[in-house]
């Protein structure tokens, strides 16, 4: 926390390209999440959905990121008509940068797969919040609290 976050770019929805760079003077929010259309990552991403404007007027921008393909992310974003555009990080890249992969047990089977994770990078680009093992009730709430105390 309170280090500078690397430059990076990826694919993402909008058939652009995510700079970290674009977004200088504005709070960036990266949401990891492991995967389109399942339960969890619905519920989350509708929820940060339904604060997208409010975030929007605190000076911050949000994005959600998982190993999906874009093909998989633009389905979802539609599905749900997220007004926040979806980074494909099929490759590991973000996940590893964000040490944000991690062995989960899954009907009874070690996998390896994204802890759901959000992260809030200030307007100069560094680092100052992580939350790690998010519980999808109430945390998009959490970000907003954050990102409003830090205006």
């Amino acid at each position: 926390m309170g280090c500078t976050v690397p430059q990076f770019s990826a694919a993402m929805t909008g058939a652009s390209e995510f700079q970290l760079s674009a977004y200088a003077g504005k709070k960036v929010i990266l949401y990891f999440y492991p995967k389109d259309n399942t339960p969890g990552c619905t519920t989350e991403s509708i929820a940060f959905r339904e604060i997208h404007q409010q975030l929007q007027e605190n000076n911050a921008v949000i994005f959600g990121i998982s190993r999906d393909s874009l093909r998989s992310h633009e389905g979802f974003k539609s599905k749900l008509e997220l007004p926040f555009e979806l980074i494909s990080d099929p490759d590991e890249t973000l996940c590893l940068m964000f040490n944000v992969m991690k062995m989960k047990n899954m009907y009874g089977k070690q996998v390896r797969g994204i802890e759901r994770s959000t992260f809030v990078i200030d307007e100069s680009g560094k680092l100052v919040k992580e939350w790690r093992g998010v519980k999808v009730a109430d945390h998009a709430q959490a970000v907003l609290d954050f990102v409003s105390n830090q205006s």
